[in-house]
């Protein structure tokens, strides 16, 4: 029988199934549909810590969280240990986030140029010392995020692992990929499974769960106590109602049909619009909105259409219109 609630510091998931922080799509409003769909936990997308100490605008609302979304793990990317401390002392006093998380894992050239995401986990003494300082700051679990390693012939995982977890890191999130590889080729879950035995922390998989079958397989081949999914949730927050279900249960739900996809993807770009306004919400509204209308017949026609639309009553309109022809076909 799988374990699926999951104690992290003195925060407790109902289920181990998270949503992993993703860049320009864990807002609240992506957030919202998956704690609602069955997440255990949500992440939010990450925010330089150098933004919120200059009282950067846009890096400040980064930091909204909405009532219904919790628990859930706020995140921070940077490498300069001062700015990493004054932005946690920051979230710690004006968030009500769960958990604060630190990314040593984007393999993004702007950030890790500096210093900052995967290649802070170059490092795991620097790395240890900012966990430590960051833990020091603040009233809540820190947890930290990173991968394999910087590539196949530095293979860091368990020391950054030991490292975090001395300097009080209450779990972390391993992605099986090197950040060279950044999301090509197959995640190693073997090094996860290393990462598990070496520490006294939970540890959350990461990489190439798509289903309810890959997140079982991977909590048995690692010993992970979590499954965090990124990729596998765009245009798809079903996915959490999903596999939390069948690690309950051992039984299968069935997908959204094209009404509950039309349907969530409009109360998606709703509460877009709510957090941003519709002129930015629409615009970040079309990226998803072609997510969640992948695989369904005419989708690519539809992308077309939907990415060439201005405001909502226009996207709301070719769904709604997309929908009505649907159920012709069907019936």
């Amino acid at each position: 029988m799988i374990q699926t609630d999951l104690q992290i510091g003195d925060v407790h998931l109902e289920n181990n199934v998270i949503l992993a922080p993703m860049a320009g799509v864990c807002n609240p409003a992506f957030r919202i549909l998956a704690k609602e769909m069955g997440a255990g936990m949500v992440c939010a997308e990450m925010v330089a810590t150098k933004g919120i100490v200059n009282d950067n605008a846009k890096s400040l609302r980064m930091l909204h969280i909405l009532p219904d979304e919790h628990p859930v793990s706020l995140q921070l990317v940077g490498s300069d240990l001062d700015s990493m401390v004054r932005a946690a002392e920051t979230v710690g006093r004006a968030t009500n986030a769960d958990i604060i998380d630190i990314n040593m894992g984007c393999p993004v050239l702007k950030i890790y140029k500096n210093g900052s995401g995967a290649a802070l986990a170059r490092d795991p003494e620097y790395a240890a010392r900012i966990v430590r300082a960051v833990v020091n700051t603040v009233d809540r679990p820190v947890t930290v995020k990173f991968r394999k390693g910087w590539d196949d012939d530095h293979v860091n995982a368990v020391e950054v692992a030991l490292a975090v977890q001395e300097a009080g890191a209450k779990a972390v999130a391993v992605h099986g990929r090197t950040a060279k590889q950044r999301y090509s080729g197959r995640a190693d879950w073997s090094i996860i499974r290393r990462v598990k035995e070496a520490v006294r922390i939970p540890v959350i998989g990461n990489g190439d769960v798509t289903g309810p079958d890959e997140a079982l397989a991977l909590l048995e081949q690692t010993g992970c106590d979590g499954v965090m999914i990124g990729r596998a949730a765009l245009g798809n927050p079903w996915i959490f109602r999903e596999v939390s279900h069948y690690l309950k249960t051992g039984r299968r739900l069935p997908g959204p049909d094209a009404e509950e996809r039309i349907r969530v993807c409009l109360r998606h770009m709703e509460l877009l619009i709510e957090e941003k306004g519709e002129w930015i919400g629409v615009r970040e509204m079309r990226k998803h909105a072609g997510w969640y209308v992948k695989g369904l017949p005419g989708a690519a026609v539809m992308r077309e259409r939907l990415n060439a639309a201005e405001t909502k009553d226009e996207v709301r309109g070719l769904l709604e219109g997309y929908l009505e022809q649907w159920f012709r076909r069907a019936g």
